[in-house]
């Protein structure tokens, strides 16, 4: 590729992610959506703008490879110990049952052997990485409950492409006229490179950042970490393993390391721009000629791979994973589809002549286009999905207890300490809570008085007998939530005492319309906490630091209580502000005065 074509390619990629990606956004269907559009439509089989998908696939392959690296750093031993269960059981389980029914299926209905059904089977089981996670990083749902099981999922396909990978060479060369001598010596290279690069790693690396962080320069530090990664990779293909495992292998080596943060964010830019062109080659692979020539064949295999897998994978999320219907039907759309992974391995199988090129292109396509469908299901999923939640997988408890005192809307980190309090001064209370696994985890931990119920709703109140509490709690962290929950309360039983959680100033002041006197500001008192700690920590005497604290807060309420009664007017508010400052420097000067005349006096 010439510098001048180099330029052109460069600047269509660009302009292509510049229109597709926020227009996909836009309609909420996600980046990854829109990357893949962008690669359709200056592919080859559109537009024609850059034909040099070999190029692009092959420069693509490094945001795979720093998207492993990135994901072998999280995941030091220890965390891997603690994920145990969920990436070594549900991951074996779900490669397994998906590899035997695909392989199944190729060998009964496709024709394919037995070995060519090995290998085919155990490619299509794997489902997408760099998909699985940008979408669940894009709806902020990577640390939910089907989060974490997807993510432990991946994991484990990410560690059974390695001897899938390794396996091909071993199943293709039977074929070969010298089949067993090569055999041995691959297994022998392979074990032995992983091994090296594992021993070499721990005692090389720290030494090698060690050396590059006395230079203090951030350049030299992102290189030294690509070089890393890229070197470790390169070293996987001299063994002829893959690249991605050496870039895996080499991050995991680095999560116990003191530097994991900030290679970590030197990396995160590389790694977001060649996902990005990754997405982009996966919709440049996509061949709608042989689309169009065999749809039916082509249209049949993307939802035979699709319904195969979903419907093996919404049973294991139930039964392993122990999720709710709603989360593994999510978790059956974000693993349903096919993976890069799959796209190495079949190469190699090509190449050992297990499976032909027709059907190298065929499953391809129906990868491509199973990758691409996956934002889509994604997102059809959630919908349906929130269309159940408001009719709960689970019945509202039945509350049996005795008449509570106070009654605590949402039991997350502030309604737990409430209760806590209240059970150990042995005041009688009861705890509505929404979301099951909150209540589920509760109780195990001894939540004898929490009831999984919406405290939204008029029913649940009667039978918690908000009638004969005294005081009630309003500990939701969800402010609509929040402020639905405290008009209920008001008007059905204005005698109660409402002690509402605000999230902000804003969420006070509707909290304060709606007649609760002193909503509690979420972060307000730790802050001053942390101040306190601050103060005492520059020398500040405890006596002089707490008079300070309790000037500002007392002032801040004034403040608070002032601007409350003008919070719909932009002007009078950004006034009162900046009187407030005004004010507050005055009082610390005052106080700066009296310190100075009593320390004088001694």
């Amino acid at each position: 590729m010439d510098g001048h074509h180099f330029l052109e390619t460069a600047v269509v990629f660009l302009l292509a992610t510049v229109i597709a990606v926020p227009l996909t956004k836009r309609f909420r269907l996600g980046a990854v959506l829109g990357y893949l559009l962008a690669g359709v439509v200056i592919g080859p089989s559109v537009l024609g703008l850059v034909n040099d998908t070999e190029g692009v696939a092959t420069i693509s392959d490094f945001g795979v490879v720093l998207m492993l690296f990135v994901i072998g750093l999280e995941l030091s031993p220890s965390r891997l110990w603690v994920m145990r269960r969920a990436v070594f059981g549900s991951g074996t389980l779900q490669v397994l049952t998906c590899a035997l029914a695909i392989g199944a299926i190729g060998y009964f209905l496709f024709g394919l052997t037995w070995k060519s059904a090995v290998i085919v089977g155990g490619s299509l089981a794997l489902s997408s990485t760099a998909f699985g996670l940008q979408i669940l990083a894009e709806r902020k749902e990577a640390g939910t409950v089907y989060g974490r099981q997807a993510f432990a999922i991946l994991l484990f396909q990410d560690l059974a492409a390695i001897p899938l990978i390794a396996a091909v060479p071993l199943l293709g060369g039977a074929i070969a006229r010298d089949a067993h001598s090569p055999d041995l010596m691959s297994v022998v290279r392979v074990v032995g490179t992983i091994l090296a690069v594992i021993v070499g790693g721990r005692l090389l690396l720290r030494h090698v950042f060690r050396f590059v962080a006395r230079a203090k320069s951030t350049e030299v530090f992102t290189a030294t970490a690509l070089l890393v990664v890229m070197g470790t990779a390169w070293l996987m293909e001299l063994a002829g393993i893959s690249t991605t495992l050496g870039a895996f292998l080499a991050g995991l080596l680095l999560a116990d390391s003191e530097y994991r943060h900030e290679l970590e964010s030197n990396i995160e830019p590389f790694k977001g721009l060649l996902l990005g062109l990754f997405f982009i080659s996966v919709g440049m692979s996509v061949d709608l000629a042989m689309l169009i020539d065999k749809p039916l064949l082509v249209l049949g295999m993307v939802g035979l791979l699709l319904a195969v897998k979903a419907v093996l994978i919404l049973p294991l999320g139930r039964l392993v994973g122990a999720l709710t219907l709603a989360d593994s039907v999510r978790l059956a759309a974000v693993l349903a589809c096919g993976g890069e992974f799959a796209f190495v391995i079949l190469n190699l199988a090509q190449q050992n002549r297990l499976v032909t090129e027709t059907q190298r292109g065929l499953m391809v396509m129906a990868i491509s286009l199973s990758m691409a469908l996956t934002p889509l299901l994604v997102l059809v999923a959630s919908r349906l999905m929130t269309e159940r939640v408001r009719k709960p997988d689970r019945e509202f408890d039945n509350i049996e207890t005795d008449t509570p005192r106070v009654i605590i809307a949402g039991f997350g980190r502030m309604g737990q300490i409430v209760a806590r309090i209240l059970r150990a001064q042995g005041i009688q209370f009861v705890a509505l809570e929404s979301s099951v696994e909150q209540v589920d985890t509760s109780r195990r931990f001894g939540g004898t008085s929490l009831f999984f119920g919406d405290p939204g709703r008029p029913e649940m109140l009667r039978a918690a007998q908000a009638d004969k509490a005294e005081v009630f709690v309003i500990a939701t962290d969800d402010p609509e939530a929040n402020l639905r929950t405290a008009r209920l309360v008001r008007r059905q039983y204005p005698h109660l005492r409402i002690v509402a959680r605000a999230r902000n100033r804003q969420h006070a002041f509707r909290l304060m319309d709606i007649g609760v006197e002193d909503p509690v500001r979420e972060t307000f008192y730790s802050s001053l906490e942390m101040t306190r700690n601050v103060l005492e920590s520059l020398g500040m005497s405890p006596d002089v630091a707490e008079s300070r604290l309790e000037r500002f807060r007392r002032h801040d309420d004034q403040v608070l209580r002032a601007q409350y009664l003008v919070y719909d007017d932009e002007t009078a508010l950004v006034q009162t502000t900046k009187e407030a400052l005004h004010d507050l420097q005055q009082l610390f000067e005052a106080d700066a005065v009296e310190e100075r005349e009593r320390e004088e006096e001694k």
